[in-house]
Formats: structure tokens, C-alpha cells, sequence
């Protein structure tokens, strides 16, 4: 794939899926944030308000604000700007690996957007679950971030799968 296609293709991708996840977070904040959740399906779908200071189900929300800030804004910031950099100059990636990194970035964008103009935390609005079995709260850019691993896993499997050593 010729590298203005490769751009085009993950350019477009981290920019649907920022701009999408950011505008389901408007409508949370807009719509949950001053009301009771929202059960559906018997509350197996759970639309509520919550913002995560922390990384994912929390974790490290107790860590002191610079550790958070270090972390979470530094270190996924240049994180994004690798996966950016190899989705466009690898050659050796497929489609479905160029679309993973491009969903990972986006929804890393979508989620760095929120820790930038939102004191650091994340706004997360869906629980999924079945009886005892329960998610914890996300958001479109955890789902996007999710998708984006998987692929990235699958394509990597695929390749390993078609090349043989010799012995």
C-alpha cells in the first residue's frame, strides 16, 4: 500500500473515531451527568456518568496528580506519536493492522482529549453485564483501543502462522 493511502487510511480512521467518541461523550455529559442511570435490557446495558482519573477500571486514580498526570498525558502522548509513526512507515503491516494501530491511536486521542480539558479525568458512561457478571464503566475510545489490540493481535498471528522456519 503506497504511503499517502496508508496515511489517508490511518488519518481517517484516528479522526472518526476521536471525533465519534468525543461527541458520545458530550451527549453523556449532556444527558447522565445530573440524572439516575439508565438500565436497559434488564440491565444488562447501563448507560451512567462517571469520570476516571485512573488508567483502565481505575487503576492508579490514587496516584499522586504529577505520577497521573506523567503517565497518563506524557507517556500515552508519545505512545500515540510511535503507534502514528509505525501505522504510517511500516510497510510489512496489513490492512487489518494498519486499521488496529489507527483505532488504538484514536481511541487513545479520544481518551488523552478528556484528561487534557477535563482536570486529568475521563468520562466513561456504558456498563455491560449478564447477572453477576458486570463490565466496569467505558467509553467509545476504550471500545475503539479494545477492537485495535485485537487486531493488531490477530494480524500478528496470521503472519506468524504463514511463515515457516527452517530446520
Amino acid at each position: 500500500m503506497r504511503r499517502i493511502w496508508r496515511l489517508g487510511l490511518v488519518v481517517s480512521v484516528l479522526i472518526s473515531c476521536a471525533g465519534c467518541d468525543q461527541a458520545t461523550k458530550n451527549i453523556a455529559r449532556q444527558s447522565l451527568a445530573s440524572s439516575s442511570p439508565v438500565s436497559l435490557l434488564n440491565d444488562s446495558v447501563r448507560f451512567e456518568y462517571t469520570e476516571n482519573s485512573g488508567a483502565f477500571l481505575s487503576l492508579g486514580s490514587s496516584w499522586p496528580r504529577e505520577g497521573r498526570f506523567l503517565l497518563l498525558i506524557i507517556l500515552t502522548s508519545a505512545s500515540l506519536l510511535l503507534a502514528l509513526a509505525l501505522a504510517v512507515s511500516t510497510r510489512s503491516l496489513n490492512v487489518g493492522q494498519w486499521i488496529g494501530l489507527s483505532l488504538l491511536a484514536g481511541g487513545g486521542v479520544g481518551n488523552l482529549i478528556d484528561r487534557m480539558f477535563n482536570d486529568g479525568a475521563v468520562i466513561d458512561f456504558v456498563r455491560l453485564g449478564v447477572g453477576p457478571f458486570q463490565t466496569g464503566v467505558f467509553n467509545l475510545a476504550d471500545v475503539a483501543i479494545v477492537i485495535g489490540v485485537i487486531l493488531l493481535l490477530l494480524g500478528s498471528a496470521k503472519g506468524r502462522r504463514g511463515t515457516t522456519s527452517a530446520v
